[in-house]
């Protein structure tokens, strides 16, 4: 398989024969996973970025975009705090990208910690829709995303 990265980023191709492509970019990591006979699902690798605004996203939606990639996956912990403080308005902001990209996204990670009423009743009405959902592990999101 070979991916070519965007002309902002570079001129260059890869050639890819593994299962999963790993790809890296300015600031962070993508992996790629191919399950058979679907599209690829991408997922920003665990420490790479710790995103903290809606421009550290579009940054990964326009390299995942210009792939024909339309599913991703982000670890929690690859947040800053303030995307869990609703009251600041980030994750509004970071997660009102998805839906304009028509991007499908799973935040996977513990989210217990997460105690308030206002992230429960999102966190439950994410996970209704197919835009935005939330899970515990990474299987249970690429089986979701596969849905």
């Amino acid at each position: 398989m070979t991916f070519r990265l965007s002309p902002l980023l570079a001129l260059q191709t890869f050639d890819f024969t593994d299962f999963t492509d790993f790809i890296d970019f300015m600031d962070f990591r993508l992996t790629y996973h191919h399950p058979e006979s679907q599209a690829p699902v991408a997922e920003v690798e665990k420490g790479t970025i710790v995103i903290s605004s809606a421009s550290d996203i579009l940054d990964i939606l326009g390299n995942i975009t210009f792939e024909n990639c339309s599913r991703l996956i982000i670890h929690a912990d690859s947040f800053s705090g303030d995307f869990f403080d609703l009251r600041t308005g980030v994750a509004g902001d970071i997660l009102q990208k998805f839906s304009n990209y028509r991007v499908r996204l799973s935040i996977v990670g513990d989210f217990s910690h997460l105690t308030s009423k206002s992230w429960r009743d999102f966190i439950r009405e994410s996970n209704r829709g197919r835009t935005v959902n939330f899970h515990p592990t990474l299987d249970d999101a690429l089986t979701a995303l596969m849905k």
